[in-house]
């Protein structure tokens, strides 16, 4: 819910950026430009096309939903929807990290018990490769980020379907949620396709 209006500010503060950029670069500014106008525009339209970039993620990611029930996590994009069953994991934990002084980024661990379809149409995007918490486990599991102010909701979903899943919580170094393999699943997936 913050990620639009945070997004719309920063493409505002962006424009005003653009904007003094234009008055400087037309001479139509009053006084002299310094150093620190310049760096500031500059400040402000990098904010700008951060502001971008957070909008396209948000506008992406609109009609994704997660669905807790007995059967398992459910996620659907708003096209298809397909679900990590609980019995084909070995244990759930949650991961968290800094993010700057005061924040932290929070993710759903769901260790899979067997091999998973690193290309599933729905899944993808949730699959990180990475060594094993826990020797006997596979490399491939599933990531499923979440905002700081869902962290007692999903910790009591999780809880309450699969208690004997649970694994705790665990600090990782800022940026653990990383990055979907995308190139891997274009080259994949462009391989099986006639």
């Amino acid at each position: 819910m913050t990620g639009f209006p945070c997004s719309v500010l920063l493409i505002a503060i962006g424009a005003v950026g653009v904007c003094g950029a234009v008055v400087v670069a037309t001479g139509n500014q009053k006084g002299e430009s310094t150093v620190a106008g310049f760096a500031g525009l500059a400040f402000m339209v990098v904010l700008g096309i951060i502001g971008v970039f957070l909008f396209i993620a948000q506008w992406a990611n609109r009609r994704t939903r997660v669905l807790f029930d007995h059967t398992g996590l459910w996620v659907e994009n708003g096209n298809r929807r397909n679900v990590i069953p609980w019995q084909t994991l070995a244990g759930v934990g949650l991961y968290w990290s800094r993010f700057g002084r005061s924040r932290k980024v929070y993710s759903l661990e769901l260790l899979p018990d067997g091999p998973i379809d690193r290309d599933d149409p729905v899944l993808w995007t949730l699959v990180r490769d990475e060594d094993p918490p826990r020797p006997g486990l596979p490399r491939l599991r599933y990531r499923l980020p979440f905002p700081a102010a869902c962290r007692q909701q999903v910790l009591t979903a999780v809880q309450q379907h699969v208690p004997q899943l649970w694994l705790g919580e665990s600090e990782r170094p800022a940026g653990h949620v990383g990055r979907p393999d995308v190139k891997g699943h274009r080259q994949r997936t462009r391989s099986r396709t006639p």
